[in-house]
């Protein structure tokens, strides 16, 4: 159950940290593409990315807990 959950939730948060990247980069025009795309030079998708990004490495990071084993007392 525990590796279950570790995978699923690595899987998450690389997918939420490449579409922050993603918002990020398109919002502050460095990766323009499409061209038509509405997210370009637009300040409101670089701050959404940012975040999208952080919670990503949140998720990374709880998932990171189920790894180590619980301890018992």
């Amino acid at each position: 159950m525990r590796k279950t959950a570790l995978v699923i939730l690595s899987i998450i948060g690389i997918f939420l940290m490449l579409a922050g990247l993603l918002f990020f980069l398109q919002g502050t025009g460095i990766f323009p593409y499409p061209k038509s795309s509405f997210m370009i030079n637009e300040t409101i998708w670089i701050i959404r990315g940012a975040i999208l990004f952080v919670v990503g490495l949140i998720v990374l990071f709880i998932g990171r807990r189920f790894r180590r084993p619980v301890k018992v007392r």
